[in-house]
């Protein structure tokens, strides 16, 4: 892991700009640290979002309370027509989520905007950017997908109380990394095994153990 220090809230959007050295001539992915996902064919959306070679994609989803986000506007072809932060009239319930993917024209374009009436190099401009040259692609969380925004202390517990429910109801862990590891190939059953003893104590361990058939 690679840590870069913003020495003030100066926007999302200047991530781009303390990282350009670490971006190079990729593209690159940005995710709020608050912001948690989960729904079925999550990873696929994800992967596709990734292998553009050009260009930009955000997630739109609809929520009750537009206002406190990025909004994003369509037609009726559900194609983008406009973005805006936290519009106090919202043209849609669409909520742009805390999950970008760009490519490496990002960094000129965040050096390129001027900071918001708040002081801050807004990402909601960067997107409108890639939106006013045809180039942003917003993908829908739909039914079955979950966004949880954990800003708040209230937010933070609600998402805890959503994970233990899934946890509970379907006798499977949400992103436990030993076994997505293991599903994808990365490591072995032997692996998962040495892994698993120290935890063999705690449900944690034991469902390790479960998974590869040894409890």
């Amino acid at each position: 892991l690679s840590y870069a220090e913003q020495p003030s809230p100066d926007g999302l959007a200047q991530a781009f700009i303390i990282g350009e050295e670490f971006i190079s001539d990729d593209s690159v992915a940005l995710i709020l640290g608050d912001n948690i996902y989960h729904g079925s064919g999550l990873s696929k959306m994800l992967q596709k979002a990734a292998s553009k070679e050009s260009g930009a994609t955000v997630f739109g989803y609809h929520v009750k309370d537009p206002e406190r986000f990025g909004v994003v506007e369509f037609d009726q072809d559900m194609k983008a027509i406009s973005i805006e932060e936290k519009p106090e009239q919202p043209r849609s319930n669409y909520a742009v989520t805390g999950l970008y993917f760009y490519d490496n024209d990002v960094v000129e374009i965040a050096k390129s905007i001027k900071p918001s009436p708040r002081g801050e190099l807004e990402i909601t401009d960067v997107n409108k950017a890639y939106l006013d040259r045809g180039d942003l692609s917003v993908e829908l969380m739909g039914r079955g997908f979950a966004w949880l925004d954990t800003g708040t202390h209230e937010s933070l517990l609600e998402a805890s109380q959503y994970i233990e429910t899934v946890q509970r109801m379907q006798n499977v862990q949400v992103a436990n990394l030993e076994e997505i590891a293991y599903r994808m190939g990365y490591i072995s059953r032997e692996d998962v095994l040495a892994l698993a003893q120290p935890l063999k104590k705690n449900e944690y361990g034991q469902y390790l153990l479960r998974l590869i058939g040894e409890a």
